[in-house]
């Protein structure tokens, strides 16, 4: 059995769970989420816990278990604290301008700036012209935008330009050996 899946999901107070019909609604402080239940999988609450099971030991039911329960874990995580992701900006002349709190403007380099708009729900914290702070209660989403921010200029090997998650380690390279 799933040791994810087997474990129960606290719901802290203030955050309300609907389930009927192979949708659950979390809502909470900080907003609502909804989402599919997969295959055969169903949600049970029992008090202030919410219990994910499957039906028999198939694959397809033993793979979507541990899923679904992760799932429905960062919903009930989401709207009670939300999630966030840092990016840095490395390089000269590279940085960051916030135009709103859904919207900011990246000199990477280009002939041009990048205008990054944010989809529903996600805002962006810029403290420092070189650091970026992505936010929402949907984790995929936030690790999504952050994700597709990071595309606009991957860090290279040989100088390390670009943007990168904050801690992540960009292994470099040896560059031409002189004669």
């Amino acid at each position: 059995m799933s040791r994810i899946g087997r474990s129960p999901i606290a719901v802290p107070a203030g955050v309300d769970v609907t389930v009927d019909d192979r949708r659950v609604v979390v809502k909470g402080p900080q907003g609502t989420l909804e989402r599919a239940l997969p295959g055969a999988i169903t949600v049970r609450q029992e008090g202030t816990t919410l219990l994910v099971e499957r039906p028999d030991d198939a694959r397809q039911n033993r793979a979507l278990h541990g899923l679904t329960r992760s799932l429905v874990a960062n919903m009930v995580t989401g709207v009670t604290a939300g999630f966030s992701k840092d990016l840095e900006i490395v390089g000269v002349g590279y940085r960051c301008t916030a135009k709103a709190p859904d919207e900011i403007e990246l000199a990477l380099g280009f002939s041009h700036s990048v205008p990054v708009k944010a989809p529903h729900g996600i805002t962006f914290e810029v403290p420092t012209p070189t650091k970026i702070t992505v936010r929402g209660i949907d984790k995929e989403a936030v690790g999504q935008v952050a994700a597709d921010i990071r595309k606009l200029r991957k860090p290279e090997p040989y100088k390390g330009k670009g943007i990168r998650y904050a801690g992540e380690v960009v292994l470099r390279k040896a560059g031409k050996a002189a004669k």
